[in-house]
């Protein structure tokens, strides 16, 4: 009997297979097979889980310049974006420490806890962080936001779990599509409500507390809002099987078939060791490239924004980037909810990677051309070409998420993602710290008769988005043809 035969919907076929009736993943499976239509609900809940977690990565970098200059930390003006590449790179750098570990915990215990606890440190670190009142209270926060905050490899795990294999690319386009939005929603929301007692004195008194804690208020929202995430999630299903507390039961259901069929059900077989699974390590490291390059980007993007002219930037104020940053998000949003999975579906996820890299590099290249424009010419061409980045970006991270979980079967996915997450955090950890001292530098070379200014920043930035797309070509990138 051919594999096919043997999943056909006959009423009148029945095989018996082996299951466990408390296991949560085997109840997942069953679910899974017996779901017919979009699954909206399992969308909507990896959706906001991981929104709730991205919304603070990035939402400081509007206003990160004027709390450094706040500080009194830098010397010269000049000094002030290293400075604000370290508070944005504690986070990272925390993460860094602790991915591992973190994707561990989720194969061990299940993804849920991981959810559970990930979401509850944002609450507590973030609104710690708009509190600060020194620099080093700023580092010391977002170092244990990000250090206690290892849901992204777990959440990645759970999503190619919870779905059918249709909805793989899809399941992955909403956590990349979340992730996006929260890197762009996230400062957009910095950028509006930082220094609420300046930009709504009706509303805000100078004595009040958002007075007196000037970026304290989005830091405040943000945390309400994964709060209401944290208690939600205590009802999502978990997904990771467990086998060992009781015996085998029969049962007839031929939709368990489909799910017992594959490897993931299989834990007595030994686990294979993830350094030597090349298609997994190329589309990790592939993915840490282009994580750097992003992590730059968003730091030296608001930087550059708020810089005065003098120095090559747009003058903007921080409500100027959230109304970009907004626009941006809600393009980006349209895109992976209407195109990007019928993009990946007939290219392919490693063609819309290349393909968004190369993009990437003729929009830079723009970007020094862009700051000698003004008034609404400027406003336009900056919103398009910002959202135009930003779902570029995105595209490729998802292309390369589906790779990432491709690689390995369900037992190794929570360590699998951890693996990535660790080695993308640590790049990330890179980038705004890379980018602070890299823009700072710049300000000071605004005569050089090679690359002056700000051109020299963009170029940097090219150079790195080449490099990821290098990688995505063979020999280097592998692509399994495990879809388990």
């Amino acid at each position: 009997m051919t594999s096919k035969e043997r999943r056909e919907p006959l009423l009148n076929k029945r095989e018996e297979k082996h299951y466990y009736v408390n296991c949560p993943g085997c109840k997942m499976d069953l679910h899974k097979a017996g779901q017919t239509g979009l699954p909206i609900k399992e969308l909507f809940t990896i959706w906001v889980v991981v929104l709730g977690t991205a919304l603070p990565i990035s939402s400081l970098f509007p206003f990160l310049y004027f709390m450094v200059r706040d500080f009194h930390i830098a010397k010269r003006e000049e000094d002030i974006g290293s400075y604000a590449g370290y508070v944005g790179s504690a986070f990272m750098f925390g993460r860094t420490l602790t991915s591992a570990f973190w994707g561990v915990v989720a194969d061990r215990y299940g993804r849920k806890p991981v959810i559970i606890f990930g979401t509850s440190i944002v609450v507590v670190f973030n609104t710690l962080f708009g509190l600060s009142t020194n620099f080093w209270m700023a580092v010391v926060t977002r170092f244990l936001l990000g250090s206690l905050n290892g849901l992204l490899g777990p959440i990645k795990a759970y999503a190619a779990e919870i779905f059918r294999e249709e909805y793989q690319a899809l399941g992955m386009s909403t956590i990349s599509s979340a992730w996006g939005i929260g890197l762009i929603i996230g400062p957009a929301l910095g950028g509006f409500l930082a220094q609420p007692a300046e930009k709504y004195p009706d509303l805000f008194s100078k004595d009040s507390l958002f007075g007196r804690f000037p970026y304290f208020l989005p830091c405040l929202c943000i945390s309400v809002f994964a709060l209401v995430v944290a208690v939600g999630s205590f009802w999502i299903p978990e997904t990771l099987h467990n086998h060992d507390s009781e015996r085998p039961r029969q049962d007839s259901y031929k939709a368990l078939e489909a799910a017992s069929d594959t490897k993931d059900g299989n834990e007595s077989a030994p686990k294979e060791n993830l350094f030597k699974n090349w298609p997994l390590m190329s589309s990790i490291i592939s993915y840490c490239v282009f994580a750097l390059h992003d992590m730059a980007y968003s730091e030296i993007f608001s930087l550059w924004a708020v810089s005065p002219r003098k120095f090559g930037g747009l003058s903007y104020s921080t409500a100027d980037v959230g109304e970009v940053l907004s626009i941006s998000g809600f393009g980006l949003l349209v895109f992976q909810l209407t195109l990007y999975s019928s993009v990946a579906k007939y290219v392919g996820p490693v063609m819309t990677a290349r393909a968004g890299g190369v993009l990437s590099i003729f929009l830079l290249t723009t970007y020094p051309y862009i700051a000698m424009l003004s008034g609404t010419t400027l406003s336009v061409v900056m919103n398009v070409v910002s959202m135009m980045k930003n779902i570029l970006s995105i595209s490729i991270v998802t292309g390369l998420f589906i790779l990432q979980n491709k690689a390995v079967d369900q037992r190794q996915r929570g360590a699998a993602n951890g693996l990535a997450m660790t080695g993308m955090s640590f790049f990330k950890a890179l980038g705004p710290a890379g980018g602070g001292a890299l823009f700072s530098w710049a300000q000071k070379r605004l005569d050089a008769s090679i690359l002056p200014g700000n051109q020299v920043v963009f170029f940097v930035l090219n150079v790195i988005e080449a490099i990821g797309v290098l990688l995505t070509f063979k020999p280097f990138l592998v692509e399994t043809q495990n879809t388990n």
